[in-house]
């Protein structure tokens, strides 16, 4: 496995949400990488699926490690900010965080 800056996580559990967006978002992820060069270099993010954050009812939940951030309601759009905001430009989109692990540092 290839170095990587950042592990983003998605709950794709049946519980996060009904209707299969937490997978389509998941899908997306390959496409959003590269087309911004998060697939490669000293930025890639590797994308795992996770089955539950125990977190229901507030997905899609998305996670950001090793930042401890996590970011619920995560829509297409949303995901786009946190991708250009956060992943690349190493700023939390606080707006869309609600909860931050121990050691982050609160904005």
């Amino acid at each position: 496995m290839g170095d990587y800056k950042r592990h983003l996580l998605v709950c794709t559990g049946p519980r996060c949400t009904q209707d299969g967006e937490s997978q389509a978002l998941f899908d997306s992820l390959g496409a959003k990488f590269k087309a911004v060069g998060l697939d490669q270099g000293a930025l890639r993010v590797k994308r795992t699926r996770t089955n539950c954050f125990a977190t229901c009812k507030a997905g899609p939940i998305v996670c950001v490690q090793p930042d401890g951030i996590w970011y619920y309601h995560v829509t297409d759009v949303n995901l786009d900010r946190i991708i250009e905001q956060h992943l690349l430009g190493g700023v939390p989109v606080d707006e869309l965080i609600f909860h931050r692990g121990p050691g982050c540092e609160h904005g």
